[in-house]
């Protein structure tokens, strides 16, 4: 289930991928902006802006490698707690990165969604959010799924009370409460069969999960790339999808055969 690659070893010379065994969803969280900038002796912030051409390319190539649904950790429920100054470039940050990526993600037939508690984000970040995910509805290919204003235990708490008042409501009794129904209740629930991530990645080197779909990713593969985020490319995303390949997935069964 675990598995870390090294800055050194994490893209062997040749990755040749089964195309039939490329994980449906990937989830990453993306990890590393601020070391990056410290390690150039830049500003936190310049780690931050140069992660967005990273997403540009690491979005295509998913997409071009046949993914269905990319879901990008952007900005945590406890990401607020930053520096104001931080925080407010993020938001700024992601408001701009939409209209920039525009052209590229209709160019690629790319879907763009976004879960979180959206409604707590600045007017001008939720617009441009709101206007991506309609500019881009009738597309038909890769989801490109934001989480913005995320947290995986808020989202289990939401879930609760929404089913807490479907039993007050007498819409469900409490023996029909099941994995089905808090599903229906979560923030993923719109991916349907695709839900729930088979490849979780994280960059930086770090091994925390960060209050990130707690639910969704009990059966997921984990990769732990030290490779920062800026730095992550295409190539990285193809030996982590290789890694994946490499990879028995049981769900808690025995293998056959």
């Amino acid at each position: 289930m675990f598995s870390k690659l090294t800055a050194k070893n994490s893209v062997p010379d040749e990755i040749k991928l089964d195309p039939e065994r490329i994980p449906q969803h990937i989830a990453i969280i993306m990890d590393g902006n601020g070391r990056w900038a410290q390690k150039r002796h830049l500003p936190r912030t310049a780690g931050h802006k140069a992660a967005l051409t990273t997403v540009k390319e690491v979005t295509k190539a998913a997409s071009k490698l046949g993914v269905k649904v990319l879901t990008l950790y952007t900005f945590s429920t406890e990401n607020w707690k930053r520096p104001r100054t931080e925080v407010e470039f993020l938001m700024n940050l992601v408001s701009a990165a939409f209209d920039i990526f525009m052209p590229d993600l209709i160019a690629n037939n790319i879907q763009v969604r976004a879960m979180g508690e959206l409604a707590a984000l600045p007017p001008k970040t939720l617009a441009a959010v709101n206007r991506a995910i309609a500019d881009t509805q009738q597309n038909t290919g890769m989801i490109l799924n934001f989480a913005i204003n995320y947290g995986g235990r808020d989202e289990l708490v939401a879930a609760t009370k929404e089913i807490a008042a479907m039993v007050v409501k007498k819409q469900v009794r409490i023996n029909e409460i099941d994995n089905k129904l808090l599903e229906k209740n979560l923030m993923t629930a719109s991916l349907k069969e695709r839900a729930n991530p088979d490849l979780l990645i994280r960059t930086s080197g770090e091994k925390r999960l960060s209050n990130f779909l707690l639910w969704q990713i009990a059966y997921s593969e984990f990769v732990f790339s030290d490779v920062l985020w800026p730095d992550y490319s295409p190539a990285e995303l193809k030996a982590n999808i290789y890694e994946f390949q490499n990879r028995s997935r049981r769900y808690g069964g025995l293998k056959k055969g």
